[in-house]
Order: C-alpha cells, then sequence, then structure tokens
C-alpha cells in the first residue's frame, strides 16, 4: 500500500460472513419529538464489486503443494460448504444494484463450486444472474461448469438428498445437490397419488427423477472451470454474478420468531432498527436510545448478558449483551471500543486546530489542499500522537458513518500516513514536531511553498548515500547556506532536472524527485528509510546510463487520489 500511495483506501479485517454493514438510522422528525421507530431510515455500506475468494479445501493446489494430501480428505468441502454459502451471500447482500461479485475457489469439487452458486441463485431468485464469461481471457484454457453431480460422505456416494439416511444429514445438507431439493419421495407421492403406478413404472420414476439425471435448473455451464491439465498449471473455479435489483424479502433465522423481512434499497432502506440489527448477522447495533438506558439495577445481570432478562428486554425489543457491566455509552467516551478489536486501536479524527494550524503554517501549504476533517490517527489525545494520515472524501464519510454507528468496522489500515513526530534533540523549540512521510510526500508536494530546497544531482545522490550531511560539505556552496537559513524542522530536497537551475522557483510536478529531510545545526538529516534511498540511487542510475530524463519519485500518487473507491 505504501506504493500505491493513495488516500483513498480502507483495509478492514473481519470474518466475511459477518462483515459489518455499517447501518446507520436517521430520523426524520422533529427534535423535540422523540422519533419512532418507523419514522426512522437505514443507510448502509454497499460496494461497487466484491472479490469473494473463500475458504476451501485447497485440492486443486495439490500439484504445487502434495504435502496437501497428508491432511486431505473428502469430507473437508463439505464442512466448508455452508460457509462458503454464507460468505457468498454476505457479498451479494452488500452489492450495489448494478455492480459484480466474483466467487472463485482454487479447489475441483462440485460441493464448493456449482452447488454454492446454485444455492445462491436458488436464494436470490431473478434479483441475481450469473453472468456468462466464456467469451472473456480467450487464451485461458477452461471448461463449463457442471450441470450435475454426486456427493461424497464418509464411505458413500449419494445422488440426491433423500437417498442420505437420517443420521448423516447432519453433514449433508440439501443445498449440496443440483437441484437442492429436500422431500423428492413426498413430492413423487403428492404428484402421483391418484395415479395407479405398478411397481415397476414407479422404480423407473424414481430411477429418472433421482440418480443419473438429476440436473440443476441454473445455467451453471457460465461457471468458468480451470483444470490442472489442461495448460499444467493449478485448478481454480471462478463464477461471476451481477446484481440486477434489490434482493428479494429473504427470511434470517435470527428474526423468525418476529417473522419479520430483509429488503434493500439503492439509497437507503426503511425499518425498524430492532430488525436491521438481527437481519444484518446479528450486528452489535445499538440505537441512541438503547445506549441511554440505565440497566445497572437489572435483577438479574448474568440473564441480561444472554439476552434473556425479561424485566430489561421488556423496556427494549434488542437483546443487549453486557451492558449490565457497562457504564452509559457517553460517559466511557469515544474509546468504548478500545478493547474490542484485540490491540487495534479504533481510528478518530484529529480534531486538534493548533496541531493542524502549525502543520499548515510551517510548510506554508495553500488552502486548496483539505487539512481539516481530512487528518485520522489512532490517539485522540494530540500530545501522544505519533503518525496523521490523509483521507480522501470518499473514506472520511464511511469513517464518519463508521463513527455513527458506533465504530463497527475494525480498521487495520486507512489513508495514506502523511505526517510523523519528529521531537528533536538538539532544538527542542521546534515550530513544528511533525515531519512529513516519504509515504505522503508525493500527494502532499505540490501544495507546500516553505521548506523547499532545490538540489542539484550531485548534491542529491550525496544525501541519499551518506544520509546525512553537514551544511558546509555540499558541492554547491550557495545550496549549502540556503539549507542553513531554513527554520529547524522538517524540509524537503527536490532534484533539480538537467539543465535546470537548482534555485529555480519553478513548482513541483508529478515527475518531481524528492526526498524528505531534518534541518538541525548543522547538517541535513535524510528522513527515509535505508531501503528507500538504495532504490533511489539505483533508479537514477539506470536513468543516467540510459541518457533519459530521471524518473519521479519513489512513489508516483495515483491520478485520482481523492476518487470514489
Amino acid at each position: 500500500m505504501k506504493r500505491m500511495c493513495t488516500a483513498n483506501l480502507m483495509v478492514t479485517n473481519h470474518e466475511a460472513q459477518n462483515f459489518p454493514g455499517c447501518l446507520a438510522s436517521i430520523s426524520h422528525s422533529n427534535a423535540s419529538e422523540k422519533a419512532s421507530l418507523s419514522d426512522q431510515e437505514i443507510s448502509q455500506i454497499l460496494f461497487d464489486r466484491v472479490l469473494c475468494d473463500v475458504p476451501c479445501s485447497g485440492d486443486g493446489t495439490l500439484r504445487k503443494a502434495p504435502n496437501l494430501w497428508w491432511r486431505w480428505k473428502a469430507g473437508i468441502a463439505n464442512g466448508l460448504h455452508g460457509l462458503q454459502v454464507q460468505i457468498a451471500m454476505r457479498g451479494i447482500s452488500l452489492l450495489k444494484v448494478g455492480g459484480r461479485m466474483v466467487y472463485s475457489t482454487c479447489s475441483m469439487n462440485p460441493v464448493e463450486n456449482e452447488a454454492v452458486v446454485a444455492e445462491i441463485l436458488r436464494r436470490c431468485g431473478d434479483s441475481v444472474e450469473l453472468v456468462d464469461v466464456s467469451s472473456e481471457l480467450p487464451q485461458l484454457v477452461r471448461r463449463p461448469g457442471l450441470q450435475k453431480w454426486k456427493v461424497r460422505d464418509k464411505f458413500s456416494w449419494f445422488y440426491s438428498f433423500p437417498d442420505v439416511p437420517e443420521t448423516r444429514r447432519g453433514g449433508v445438507a440439501s443445498s449440496m445437490f443440483p437441484s437442492g431439493r429436500t422431500q423428492m419421495e413426498e413430492a413423487i407421492e403428492r404428484e402421483f397419488s391418484n395415479i395407479k403406478i405398478s411397481k415397476n413404472g414407479f422404480r423407473q420414476l424414481e430411477n429418472y427423477l433421482t440418480a443419473d439425471t438429476e440436473i440443476s435448473d441454473f445455467p451453471l455451464e457460465r461457471c468458468m472451470r480451470i483444470m490442472p491439465h489442461d495448460q499444467n498449471g493449478g485448478a481454480f473455479f471462478i463464477a461471476v454474478f451481477q446484481k440486477l435489483a434489490a434482493s428479494p424479502a429473504m427470511h434470517v433465522e435470527a428474526t423468525s420468531s418476529q417473522g419479520t423481512l430483509f429488503t434493500e434499497s439503492t439509497e437507503q432502506l426503511k425499518k425498524f432498527p430492532d430488525q436491521v440489527l438481527r437481519e444484518s448477522l446479528q450486528l452489535e447495533i445499538f440505537p441512541k436510545s438503547v445506549l441511554e438506558t440505565d440497566f445497572t439495577d437489572c435483577p438479574d445481570k448474568s440473564a441480561l448478558k444472554s439476552g434473556h432478562c425479561h424485566t430489561c428486554t421488556e423496556q427494549n425489543p434488542l437483546k443487549i449483551k453486557g451492558l449490565c457491566d457497562q457504564e452509559k455509552a457517553e460517559d466511557k467516551g469515544m474509546f468504548q471500543n478500545q478493547s474490542k478489536w484485540n490491540g487495534v486501536d479504533p481510528v478518530v479524527f484529529l480534531k486538534d486546530e493548533a496541531v493542524i494550524n502549525s502543520i499548515r503554517t510551517f510548510y506554508g501549504i495553500d488552502e486548496s489542499f483539505p487539512l481539516s476533517g481530512h487528518l485520522v490517527t489512532r490517539n485522540a489525545e494530540s500530545d501522544l500522537v505519533k503518525r496523521i494520515y490523509y483521507v480522501s472524501k470518499s473514506v472520511k464519510d464511511l469513517l464518519e458513518l463508521n463513527f455513527q454507528v458506533g465504530q463497527q468496522l475494525k480498521i487495520t489500515y486507512v489513508g495514506q500516513k502523511m505526517f510523523e513526530r519528529k521531537k528533536s534533540k538538539e532544538d527542542p523549540s521546534v515550530a513544528c514536531v511533525f515531519r512529513i512521510s516519504s509515504e505522503g510526500l508525493p500527494i502532499i508536494l505540490p501544495h507546500i511553498t516553505k521548506q523547499i530546497l532545490h538540489a542539484s544531482p550531485t548534491d542529491f545522490r550525496h544525501l541519499l548515500l551518506y544520509k546525512s550531511r553537514k551544511f558546509a560539505n555540499f558541492v554547491n556552496v550557495e545550496f549549502g547556506e540556503k539549507a542553513s537559513k531554513l527554520k529547524p524542522g522538517c524540509c524537503v530536497v527536490v532534484l533539480s532536472k538537467d539543465g535546470e537551475s537548482p534555485f529555480s522557483d519553478n513548482r513541483v510536478d508529478e515527475s518531481t524527485v524528492a526526498i524528505s529531510c531534518w534541518k538541525g545545526k548543522v547538517c541535513l538529516n535524510v528522513m527515509a528509510s535505508d531501503d528507500d534511498c538504495q532504490e533511489l540511487l539505483q533508479r537514477l542510475r539506470l536513468c543516467e546510463g540510459t541518457g533519459k530524463e530521471s524518473p519521479l519519485h519513489v512513489n508516483k500518487p495515483s491520478e485520482n487520489s481523492d476518487g470514489e473507491m
């Protein structure tokens, strides 16, 4: 991500089947009146593209990973089938109308492949289409998906779900078979109850509807099977879904007692918050009315933790987990979820205007570059902030929604690291203790008007080689004098192009090579890793050898770093 140099990225870490939807309720009633549940609207994060590479048995990688044979069993696929369906359905539910989801495995077992695809189409109906990708990647040798298959369990093969003994139906589901039907024998008896059929005829009919002829009704030939022996590689399965409309109403186990239905909308969802909570895979989303409720007087705290305290649940229909042992949410502050993610601190916006203004003033950052509202950290206390990250508008909006619902997303990486705290031992009275990171330099450089030096190729190369250079030791004496007159703290050294004066005031552009340095009392110190310096030196040497103009900086920013995700 450092090489991508983009502020338009957020990395989260969740179980895919439980990925949060960041559901937020927005009331449109008057502030003086308490909004009823039916007056609240639900907004949700939806994606344009979803890559659903599910955990699988991995039998398609046996050629490159022969050790898999020691732990591979035929039943592994059956055990993963349910999880694969859950992950795929969660991906579909988080997909925008018109968006696409790619489902893939490195397995050859149809239970993990075509059976999952058929179950998705079965549940979603006409709202999802299986895309024909036979014309894509024409040089890739592939085979069409299977229309029929049998399921292996223990030491038996089964052609349909009614053939599975009652004792084995806990490990073999009806969705593993092409038809997905669960009561075929009852259907036969119901359809032909008034028709006299001989024993031989009934046996023929039964065989026709089960063993060798049970074929899926869905166009599974549109799936892509890549076999290892076709092109000397590994096996792979690919299916592409396109969402045509909002998903039809689907019953969710957690809401079966209320009989609620899950519906989607491209703009917003209107439904009760407690239903949304349950229907979004039981995410811990608590409306404000719940968070403001004091449950400290609950007579049965152990029962409340498990969601069965009738005294408290009568006040609110939600099953509150562990609120008896907590204070009110507003008393806990912003860090109520600090230990929720096992060591991953929550992301917070940097709201200290004194720190933001000191950065803007010290580097002369023009007003066209937004800082307020676009800087985030891992610590709300300004004195303890070590790193400051810059995020695009789309990530900013997503973070605000995440905060609104109580920091539902476990964020492991966000935006682009822009500033780092650097406490100078030589001069503790530095005007700005935050230096520009090498990762964020390409983004911020076009907007800096102060603390900039233009170095000749020779002096620039010496800085990269020695990492520290005294002002008097620079080849260009005038450059050393100019560097000594800068304010103590971070500065940016720009490589002047061939034939260009080192002290020209030309504005930097996307072809500019620059490094971040620290101006001390007697020298300049490069604030970049050894790897970055060596890489840049190598690239400069290559350009000198070919006679071409030097390339841009180490990290070239994306053309649309503030675009949509």
